[in-house]
């Protein structure tokens, strides 16, 4: 790998964890839209739809944030069973695949520091097999 600069990054548990209050998560559970998700495996991806950083429409981003809790699912990417996750989806071709071993929710939304200009909406599809 000539020429190729590598540079590890370690992210630690305790140091570098932005740890969110209880009314916190009470107050992104309801600003976020959820949705029950059953026994099965389920596929979760960006249909349509952007999030921008401004007024240029141009900069738009097919992004969203994941907060599954409340039942016990399996990510197929980390094939770990959990009671809660986090999982962002990065574009059309992204896509989560998880098992839904119990019954959880599923609360998707999107983080921005200035909201006045987002009017944009984004539409996730939910296919359970």
């Amino acid at each position: 790998m000539d020429g190729c600069t590598v540079t590890d990054l370690t992210v630690h548990g305790k140091h570098n964890c932005f740890q969110f209050g209880p009314e916190q998560m009470e107050a992104l559970q309801r600003t976020g839209v959820s949705v029950r998700l059953e026994p099965g495996t389920n596929i979760v991806k960006i249909r349509a739809g952007s999030f921008g950083y401004g007024a240029d429409a141009l900069r738009n981003e097919p992004v969203v944030l994941l907060w599954i809790y409340g039942g016990r699912v399996i990510n197929q990417k980390t094939n770990v069973a959990v009671n809660a996750t986090w999982v962002s989806l990065n574009g059309y071709d992204d896509a989560l695949v998880m098992e839904v071993v119990e019954s959880a929710t599923l609360c998707a939304f999107f983080f921005d520091t200035y909201l006045e200009d987002n009017d944009e909406e984004l539409t996730l599809s939910i296919v359970r097999i």
